[in-house]
């Protein structure tokens, strides 16, 4: 059984015209509109969906106010398909729709749905970098963008009251792999047939701090983008275009060495450019972040309070965590 990563994100939105503004300038690319929803496709296939807040079709969830109220996965193939929803039956009700996509909840509330995903292949050709003696780019100028235009959804995040007990739910019965604990602060976890570090982070809604008041919310999600250079150019023109500027501004986290530009985002949350995150395997080992605000950021360019001082530099891997079998 293989979920291959995010098939669909179904937000629930307070305002759909100014939600649809926002993601055509972050870059989607929007296939359809009409007065009750607009549809977005990426260039791997996979979907934004946009629904006013009250409308009949969304499903219920635990998660308040605005934002993914359903997160949608893509599955390698009909049998898969068919094996989770079997087990998932066990003990939960589930809806099925014509296409052959299951809708179900999580034990948390959480909304989800598994579908048969052909997800398309993404080509992309980062330019060659140079560093001091090391010339990868001889006579060759940097591409010039106008435009960031997200590929793929990377992963989704939301704040829930036991994270531990909501990983262990898709670990379970999704078969999702731990791929690292941020002590106190949340579990990233990778879908089974995925290579991403992590497809979702569960965030402690209880954190002291974030705007967390212990409710089940959306965080954010992030779309990738080739390399910092398209990460930018999208920051800039979403400035240009009068929307609200990044709390942290550009940035790297160490927990998973992606880069980050996270943009406040009418359709709830936050959207993020990210590029350049870690890709795991089976072969990965998790580690666990007894000092969470070190994994939180190598750098950040708009430095939070709680990283004013350099934080303590505590990891490890997870106690049995070494897999058992190495590829050859």
């Amino acid at each position: 059984m293989a979920i291959i990563g995010i098939e669909s994100l179904v937000y629930g939105v307070e305002d759909l015209s100014e939600s649809t503004r926002f993601f055509e300038d972050f870059g989607l690319p929007l296939i359809h509109q009409d007065t009750d929803s607009s549809l977005f496709r990426l260039e791997e296939g996979s979907h934004v969906v946009l629904r006013l807040l009250g409308d009949p079709s969304l499903p219920a969830s635990s998660v308040i106010g605005s934002g993914v109220l359903e997160t949608i996965w893509g599955v390698d193939s009909r049998a898969s398909l068919e094996a989770l929803a079997q087990q998932l039956g066990r003990d939960r009700d589930l809806r099925f729709d014509a296409d052959g996509t299951v809708h179900f909840q999580t034990d948390c509330g959480l909304a989800m749905a598994l579908r048969v995903y052909s997800r398309k292949t993404v080509l992309t050709a980062p330019d060659a970098l140079n560093s001091p003696g090391r010339i990868n780019r001889l006579n060759q100028h940097r591409k010039w963008r106008l435009r960031a235009r997200p590929k793929v959804i990377q992963h989704v995040v939301f704040a829930v009251q036991d994270y531990e007990k909501t990983f262990a739910f898709m670990k379970e019965r999704l078969g999702f792999r731990l791929s690292d604990h941020q002590r106190t602060f949340g579990i990233y976890a990778r879908a089974d047939g995925a290579n991403n570090h992590h497809n979702i982070f569960f965030l402690n809604a209880n954190l002291p701090f974030g705007g967390n008041v212990g409710e089940v919310r959306f965080h954010h999600a992030n779309f990738g983008v080739e390399d910092i250079d398209e990460l930018m150019v999208g920051a800039n023109y979403m400035e240009r275009k009068g929307w609200e500027k990044s709390h942290f501004g550009l940035g790297r986290h160490r927990i998973d060495s992606g880069l980050f530009y996270y943009v406040p985002c009418p359709a709830g949350g936050e959207a993020e450019y990210g590029a350049d995150a870690d890709y795991v395997d089976d072969n990965w080992i998790p580690r666990d972040w007894e000092e969470p605000t070190f994994g939180f950021a190598h750098y950040v360019h708009n430095i939070p309070p709680f990283l004013k001082e350099e934080p303590g530099w505590v990891v490890k891997y997870l106690e049995g965590s070494v897999p058992t079998v190495k590829s050859k």
